[in-house]
């Protein structure tokens, strides 16, 4: 066999946010793109602030020795340095520059986060419907996944959590604001969940760490407050990217930052590092960090997403779909009209509306609708929505 078995067992069991959106660039040759309503990947289609274009402008027209040279593993001081500077100012610690490691994107921050923490045999836990490459990266290390459900609301389930430790566990892994759901967890739930680890991590005598995937951090609505998981929590470890921020996910520019008291901190930082280079990034882009670095209190115009959402969730709800308003991201999680929602998917795609099946997140019974469109897709694809919940009826 030419290709390792692993690899071509999770090939048949690859991202069904993949698979949809190849669907949907074959439909879009087929009948046009205007008459194709694509929904299946969150690639944001709203454009990089001013700020960013400006900076780029100026860093490339600038005499820097080695710009495009390589980069410390760890990526550049003063770029690590600007990243602390805000997380001090937003959450009243005192990381320095030395809590960051730059990273290829949340994606490649999670894989060295993994590839640092886990011996083969230990456990993450994650709370259910989760991203749905998570378990790939868990397993590229040898760790085992312990899915656990959330609540009604999709808010965590601490009980359930609890009762997932043991003595494999080494983290447990977050998503907030959340994709697929767009929920935000509360300070409450987040303090809760550190008490809850706190203990468990006495009476076993090992650190838990909980680790935080948050590339939609500065992506909420409505003045919902998004709680700092670096205060709450010790043992935490936050995975960041300027993919929706900046509206950048080409550029796989993110980072991770630790608090500054975790446990074994200096054992840590030197993994990160070491595992970055290992793992083939090397480092994070260059020209990416250098940009970054300026640009710590640009982002997009949230209000553009805000404005998506409304015009999706006013339309659904008109033709009778449930579901919970999202707090955060650009997702909205809906709840299948059918049990089925792999086949209320195939019914949408007869529709020329791709969505992607909540099967595939860990959320049967419900399906993602990426809303990072287009308004004039959201609109034109509303009698669609509307036709196939009939069609249920």
């Amino acid at each position: 066999m030419s290709v390792a078995r692993k690899i071509k067992a999770s090939i048949s069991k690859s991202s069904m946010i993949r698979k949809m959106f190849e669907e949907g660039a074959a439909m879009k040759k087929k009948y046009g793109a205007d008459k194709v309503y694509d929904f299946s990947l969150g690639n944001p289609n709203v454009e990089p602030p001013e700020e960013f274009k400006k900076e780029l402008i100026n860093i490339a027209a600038e005499i820097i020795p080695l710009k495009h040279g390589y980069a410390p593993n760890a990526g550049f001081p003063e770029t690590r340095q600007a990243i602390a500077d805000k997380i001090n100012r937003e959450q009243g610690l005192k990381l320095k520059a030395d809590n960051i490691v730059m990273s290829c994107g949340a994606a490649g921050a999670l894989n060295v986060i993994f590839k640092s923490l886990l011996d083969p045999g230990d456990e993450v836990i994650v709370p259910m419907p989760y991203f749905v490459e998570y378990p790939f990266y868990i397993d590229n290390y040898r760790g085992v996944v312990k899915f656990v459900k959330t609540n009604e609301d999709f808010s965590l389930d601490i009980e359930e959590i609890e009762e997932a430790i043991n003595e494999n566990t080494k983290a447990v892994l977050i998503n907030t604001p959340n994709n697929p759901t767009g929920k935000v967890y509360t300070e409450k739930n987040i303090a809760d969940l550190a008490e809850m680890l706190n203990r468990k991590s006495s009476e076993l005598f090992k650190s838990i760490y909980l680790v935080s995937d948050e590339p939609y951090n500065e992506i909420v609505y409505d003045n919902v407050f998004v709680p700092g998981i670096l205060t709450a929590y010790k043992n935490a470890i936050i995975a960041y990217s300027y993919s929706k921020t900046l509206s950048l996910p080409g550029e796989r520019i993110g980072y991770i930052a630790v608090n500054p008291d975790i446990d074994r901190g200096n054992d840590l930082q030197n993994a990160f590092i070491m595992c970055t280079r290992i793992l083939g990034f090397v480092h994070a882009p260059a020209l990416m960090q250098r940009v970054v670095a300026r640009l710590q209190d640009a982002k997009v115009d949230v209000a553009v997403y805000q404005k998506k959402r409304d015009l999706l969730c006013e339309g659904l709800a008109r033709a009778g779909y449930k579901f919970a308003k999202p707090q955060g991201a650009f997702y909205l999680f809906v709840q299948s009209p059918i049990p089925d929602d792999v086949e209320f998917v195939k019914m949408l795609l007869k529709k020329n509306i791709l969505v992607v099946p909540g099967s595939g997140f860990g959320g049967p019974g419900y399906f993602r609708i990426a809303y990072c469109v287009d308004d004039a897709t959201i609109i034109n694809s509303l009698p669609g929505f509307a036709e196939a919940f009939k069609e249920c009826s």
